[in-house]
């Protein structure tokens, strides 16, 4: 097992919606292989990512980093924005 102490988990998703005031919805998908089926599956979930200065808008691909609760449900901050 290898240890990952003191590295924050990055993700890269896509933003679904920036209604909220520096709040981002960010649905990152991820594929893995059925353990018994062996099939390829895909899963998406969705994060509040913190926004501060509002660049991220619907449908870019953005990269977000695990933070402090800065609320209820958001834990993730955004990093940058790659693009649309």
């Amino acid at each position: 097992m290898t240890q990952n102490r003191g590295q924050k988990v990055k993700r890269v998703g896509v933003v679904v919606s920036d209604k909220m005031e520096k709040t981002i919805v960010v649905k990152v998908e991820r594929q893995f292989a059925h353990p018994l089926y062996k099939r390829t599956v895909k899963r998406t979930k969705k994060f509040l990512a913190h926004d501060e200065e509002g660049k991220a808008s619907i449908g870019d691909r953005v990269e977000i980093i695990e933070a402090r609760p800065l609320s209820r449900r958001k834990r993730w901050k955004l990093v940058r924005v790659l693009g649309h």
